[in-house]
């Protein structure tokens, strides 16, 4: 790898989905020098595929109007709460959900346009956990495609400095606090020195065989923390979509089929046309996302079937109403004449992440992290559905007041380490594993299986993209295992075949990378309200 580009910045950005392009842009606004690594291709509204998980968001946003009379703040931290099965920490979660208004009224100055009726407010549908209609959507089912394009947009018009096509190799750190950030792109190696680092990188679905995920969600944030000593927590909760099109054979990034369908009368039914909820909880098939999965996956172990199936003959005008979905479900060579669409659990969604403050701090000074890479405590142990995007609306605010206030720091310049030698194993290898023995049901047997094929990966260079991921999906998938071990209850989308109870008391734990090992730092029980 020859020669070494160096910038310098105020803040570093690294992703370029919601969190990350709205942190840059507020960032810009009150005048800090701000670079964007971006993983992914230039943005283009055209390409087939896109590297954000922003993008393929389809339910929408979940905002409390403050003109509308039957939803408050309060119902909306009740039902977080709720979803979030006694993990989730009302101390963040309600200023998050509180600074959504404002959020949402500034992508909607960023060029942001929402579905609305005739009386000009925003349209509200639901979805499930939600006891209102309060998720507001654009395009339909294309609210991630809308906002995705209004911030790329955005970004160019303000003249961002955006590397494209651009992966991050490591934090670079001083004397225990942020100082840079190296990268890679087309081989060269870079660096840019900054005080403050935002890691913005999305999930970890890749760790699985099939995910609704884009290509790029290998975990790239959660191995930068920890290799720059930072705290990760509740990395065992990944939640399961309920409703993933189901392709038979097929791997990797699959369609997503909306909640907001079952908001609009969609009904989930098993081969015999039974119904997949009933009984199941009060809310039926809008219970919380990891109470339906766990209906689906049942009703499949029942019948016997591959799938069940989303009857959407109640939907009225459905390819009006969710453009996204049957575009998707078109593309996989699929038909929906009949109103039936075969759908599966799918993986989604990390509601652990990296350790953060409510304003986007982790434990090393300088080091920030926004988005579904983060742990907020707002998603607890099941995100409730479409607060995800708000998340990383509010969240990507707040990181920029932090890097305002930091902008003035000096910082020194450090030796920037070579790419070296990373521990990689076969993907698909590591994917299979994962989903049979680190899914919806998990056991001591199964993850010990999983934590001895992870431990045996051998080194190799770390020369390209494809290694780097594979190195990122490796640290990551171990970080889930050590996690999954360690927590001898059922809760959420961490469910435990021999340890079914669910404890008296919520514990939130932590674990920090030392040298190669995982090692258990500490935890803390979350409070109730």
């Amino acid at each position: 790898m020859s020669g070494r580009s160096e910038r310098r910045a105020d803040l570093i950005v690294v992703g370029a989905g919601i969190a990350g392009l709205t942190a840059a842009l507020s960032a810009a606004e009150q005048g800090l020098r701000v670079v964007v690594l971006n993983k992914g291709p230039r943005w283009n509204p055209d390409d087939a595929e896109h590297p954000t998980s922003t993008f393929y968001a389809q339910g929408g946003i979940a905002v409390v109007d403050p003109r509308i009379a039957d939803d408050s703040i309060n119902l909306h931290v009740t039902d977080t709460l709720n979803a979030g099965a006694g993990l989730t920490d009302p101390v963040s979660t309600r200023p998050i959900l509180a600074d959504g208004w404002p959020a949402v009224g500034q992508l909607v100055d960023r060029g942001a346009h929402f579905d609305t009726g005739a009386d000009g407010r925003f349209l509200r549908t639901r979805e499930g956990g939600h006891s209102v209609r309060r998720i507001i959507h654009a395009g339909g089912d294309a609210t991630g495609a809308r906002v995705q394009q209004a911030l790329g947009e955005a970004a160019g018009a303000a003249g961002l400095v955006v590397l494209d096509d651009t992966w991050a190799s490591d934090v670079l750190v001083d004397r225990g606090e942020v100082v840079g950030a190296s990268y890679v792109t087309d081989g060269i190696a870079g660096v840019v020195w900054a005080p403050t680092v935002l890691l913005a990188t999305g999930g970890v679905g890749h760790v699985y065989a099939a995910t609704t995920n884009p290509a790029g969600a290998t975990g790239d944030g959660i191995a930068l923390a920890l290799r720059a000593g930072a705290a990760v927590a509740d990395l065992e909760f990944v939640q399961f979509h309920p409703t993933m099109l189901y392709v038979p054979g097929a791997r990797g990034r699959r369609t997503l089929v909306s909640e907001a369908v079952r908001g609009e009368g969609g009904r989930l039914v098993d081969a015999n046309g039974e119904s997949v909820t009933a009984g199941v909880h009060p809310l039926g098939d809008l219970a919380p996302r990891d109470v339906v999965a766990r209906a689906v996956a049942a009703a499949m172990e029942r019948t016997g079937a591959e799938c069940v199936h989303l009857d959407i003959r109640g939907v009225e005008r459905f390819a009006e109403r969710f453009p996204t979905v049957t575009a998707g479900v078109r593309a996989s060579g699929l038909d929906i004449v009949d109103g039936f669409l075969p759908v599966v659990p799918g993986a989604h969604y990390l509601c652990g992440g990296v350790e953060t403050d409510v304003d986007g701090r982790t434990d090393v000074p300088g080091l920030l992290a926004a988005g579904e890479t983060a742990r907020t405590g707002l998603h607890g142990a099941n995100r409730l559905a479409s607060n995800s995007l708000l998340e990383g609306l509010v969240m990507g605010r707040r990181a920029a007041v932090q890097a305002a206030a930091r902008a003035d720091r000096d910082i020194r310049e450090v030796d920037v380490p070579d790419l070296g030698s990373t521990r990689v194993c076969d993907r698909t290898a590591l994917q299979d594993a994962m989903s049979h023995h680190v899914a919806l049901d998990r056991d001591a047997a199964g993850l010990d299986a999983v934590a001895a094929l992870l431990d045996a990966a051998p080194c190799v260079p770390r020369t390209d993209l494809r290694t780097a991921e594979d190195a990122a999906l490796l640290l990551t998938a171990r970080a889930i295992v050590a996690a999954a071990r360690a927590r001898e209850e059922s809760r959420g989308c961490h469910q435990r075949d021999d340890h079914p109870a669910t404890a008296d008391v919520a514990v939130s734990r932590r674990f920090v990378l030392r040298g190669d090992e995982l090692v258990a730092a500490g935890e803390r029980a979350v409070p109730s309200s």
